[in-house]
């Protein structure tokens, strides 16, 4: 499936596979967006395959968000792939201490 973006007001959703083929359509439609708008909000739900070259798209994209002090919002589960690449575990010695604290609690980097 391609990569297909569709647009409403500051809220982008983002459909099909996000790899390095289409990656250049994905940078060129973000391109400077944060130079045009204050927030903005990727709607990945709709995303089923992404690659390495996807991913730091998005890694750039939450970078450049930071540099220009402006938000970017990532909603939806998105494919498990991007979810893995993001999630990360627990040192063991924390673990034991936080267990009190919340249960089922996700870290992520």
């Amino acid at each position: 499936m391609d990569l297909e973006i569709t647009k409403l007001n500051n809220r982008y959703l983002v459909k099909g596979t996000l790899n390095k083929i289409n990656l250049k359509t994905f940078n060129r439609y973000f391109a400077n967006i944060f130079d045009k708008l204050d927030e903005v909000s990727l709607d990945i739900q709709g995303v089923k395959s992404i690659d390495r070259a996807g991913v730091m798209a998005l890694a750039r994209l939450h970078n450049e968000s930071i540099n220009k002090s402006k938000v970017l919002s990532i909603t939806g589960l998105g494919c498990k792939e991007l979810y893995q690449h993001f999630k990360s575990e627990k040192p063991k010695q924390k673990v034991a201490k936080e267990k009190n604290i919340a249960n089922g609690n996700i870290a992520v980097a």
